[in-house]
């Protein structure tokens, strides 16, 4: 029992598409499982249900396990996602753990209140986070090479980007990225709107002439950005950023200071549990220039997808590899009434992505997921056995790090 959230970026078919119901015609954004306190995540154990953060707080250390509850306290450190990008994502940055309880003291010092459109950061905790697939999802992710991007601009042709074209060529990595960024995110609107129009013409004659697929996947991405914010300096911020395609079962990890932004696409997203967002453009919502400059990692990357590997000892799990102790990533594929034993030590949460699974406990419970649909195992439940029961299945299983 997960709510549904229905951000004006979401995807009007692909999560339906995905639990088998028929689209409301409304955008239905992400799919939470957890216990986060806006959309805690609904359980039965036979007695009606219950919410998971009720659930959590009533036994904490037998529903987390008593490792969970010494590092993290007696809270769900993880919250789970189905997200279904129908349309760009904002540019944004999560801050690292010292200074999110910096930022979040600080506010709490002047009385910013914590629903106020102008506060940053809405906790005291770091949000590092993970994107996995589940169809093709494109993004743009950490800052490309400053000379790579200053070629592609001058692919564009477009006079008003040769002042950044000149800093990106002309000055060292870190003073080139921040200066770029600095000048997308300080521009008068009526120069964004102008020079956001000729980008996105240029962009799709470039794509037009272009005999490079992934080349031309990349500038109509950009390209759609700007027609969903034709007057947002988002996509100049977009611009300076790797594109990204990730392809069924790739996933992406995201660490603070690091910008990003979602396209298009359906995957599932594990994050540790924080709200604190600091965004660069393509949102109508607060933008804080210097604080984002603050926080943002001004350190060109090349990333590439990330392929979980098999896990020794553990039959069946492939784990997607997370420097962050809140949370990991594992799939499970089954076979035609294939079977694996998931073993039940930490808090988890179980999600079946295709097919469907039966899952039985020692103790002699049982349960049916079917695709879309997830189950919260605690830390002191006994063994559970999981068997596709029609066809091949997948599960993604979100648990700590510990």
């Amino acid at each position: 029992m997960n709510t549904v959230r229905p951000y004006g970026w979401g995807s009007r078919t692909a999560i339906p598409a995905l639990l088998g119901v028929k689209p409301s015609g409304e955008p239905q954004a992400e799919l939470w499982m957890g216990a986060h306190p806006g959309a805690p995540s609904g359980v039965n154990r036979g007695h009606g249900r219950l919410s998971l953060d009720r659930l959590i707080a009533a036994d904490p250390d037998a529903e987390l396990g008593a490792a969970t509850v010494a590092r993290f306290g007696p809270a769900l450190p993880f919250l789970f996602k189905v997200l279904a990008a129908g349309e760009p994502l904002s540019v944004q940055v999560h801050p690292d753990l010292t200074q999110a309880r910096a930022g979040y003291a600080a506010e709490e010092a002047a009385g910013v209140p914590l629903e106020a459109r102008e506060r940053n950061y809405r906790d005291a905790n770091h949000k590092p986070e993970m994107l996995c697939a589940l169809e093709e999802f494109t993004g743009v992710c950490g800052f490309r090479a400053p000379l790579d991007t200053a070629a592609l601009l001058e692919q564009l042709g477009v006079a008003g980007l040769r002042p950044v074209v000149e800093v990106l060529r002309a000055k060292p990595e870190a003073e080139a990225l921040r200066e770029a960024l600095s000048w997308a995110l300080t521009l008068d609107s009526a120069t964004v709107t102008e020079l956001v129009g000729a980008t996105r013409a240029a962009l799709l004659r470039l794509a037009a002439e272009s005999t490079d697929l992934a080349k031309v996947v990349m500038l109509r991405d950009y390209a759609v950005a700007a027609d969903h914010y034709p007057a947002d300096a988002g996509l100049l911020s977009a611009l300076l950023l790797n594109h990204v395609v990730l392809r069924p079962g790739d996933a992406v990890y995201l660490g603070a200071g690091v910008p990003h932004a979602y396209f298009r696409g359906l995957g599932v997203e594990l994050m540790a549990n924080s709200d604190n967002v600091l965004r660069a453009g393509l949102t109508p919502k607060h933008i804080d220039v210097p604080e984002l400059l603050r926080v943002v990692d001004f350190r060109a990357s090349n990333p590439s997808a990330m392929q979980p590997h098999r896990v020794v000892g553990h039959p069946g799990e492939e784990r997607y590899p997370a420097p962050t102790d809140e949370f990991r990533l594992s799939r499970y594929r089954l076979g035609a009434w294939g079977s694996r034993v998931l073993p039940t030590d930490t808090p988890q949460i179980l999600l079946c992505t295709a097919g469907h699974v039966s899952l039985t406990d020692a103790a002699g419970g049982h349960l049916s997921l079917a695709p879309g649909e997830s189950c919260f195992v605690a830390a002191d439940s006994p063994s559970i056995q999981a068997t596709s029961t029609r066809g091949a299945a997948t599960i993604y299983k979100a648990t700590v790090n510990l």
